[in-house]
């Protein structure tokens, strides 16, 4: 069921959004260089790499050279980059991943493999999960950018305040996910997007609470 849903809804995804397709991939290739898309390789199902599809918002090959994590003052993001980045837009052409198998609506992010070789053996359970667009952990973080924003060190703020909780939640799913669960974060993350609020569910809460009151150290799920 789940991955028939995956077909129909991410091809009427690209049927209905190919006018904003067309418009955001004219102002991207005509303000920078570089092609209309990002496809930086990142590690799916089962640890097999793939290349995900994003609307390119950074000058050509700045991914890694020691900055993977990228904040809204970082000089490598274009002018368009900016706003493809603060309203998610940049992420809407993983619909193609979504539509080829490559990657599901919902499961835990793909990661970078300079991230999965730091797996602990049980994170590496996060792996027997096909990849997602969104997930418990893209909910909780949405507006993560702003914290790499502030940061001396993006990818020291990743690794010390965002990735735990990540991993904590990601193995949350793991063992609670079912189609209902699902669209219910779809339905989170939608509501994420026009709200921008704070609020999240109350398991989802009290996991981020207890992270939070010990101290953002690993806790056991």
């Amino acid at each position: 069921m789940k991955r028939l849903f995956d077909i129909i809804v991410s091809l009427i995804g690209l049927i209905v959004l190919s006018p904003l397709f067309i418009v955001i991939a004219i102002i991207i290739a005509t303000t920078s260089p570089g092609g209309v898309f990002f496809r930086g390789v990142r590690i799916g199902q089962n640890g097999k790499p793939f290349r995900i599809f994003k609307f390119r918002s950074m000058v050509k090959d700045a991914e890694g050279n020691g900055k993977w994590n990228v904040g809204d003052n970082d000089d490598r993001i274009t002018p368009i980059g900016h706003f493809l980045r603060n309203t998610k837009i940049d992420e809407l052409p993983q619909l193609i991943n979504v539509l080829i198998g490559d990657m599901s609506f919902v499961g835990p992010r793909p990661e970078l493999q300079y991230y999965v070789d730091m797996y602990r053996d049980n994170e590496k359970k996060i792996l027997d999960l096909k990849p997602g667009i969104t997930d418990w952990a893209s909910i909780t973080n949405f507006d993560q950018f702003e914290v790499f924003t502030k940061a001396q060190d993006p990818d020291e703020a990743y690794l010390k305040y965002i990735r735990p909780l990540k991993l904590q939640l990601q193995l949350y799913y793991r063992e609670n996910n079912s189609f209902f669960s699902d669209i219910k974060i779809l339905l989170w993350t939608v509501y994420k997007i026009i709200s921008r609020t704070e609020k999240l569910p109350k398991d989802i809460a009290q996991i981020t609470s207890l992270y939070d009151r010990q101290g953002k150290e690993g806790v056991s799920i």
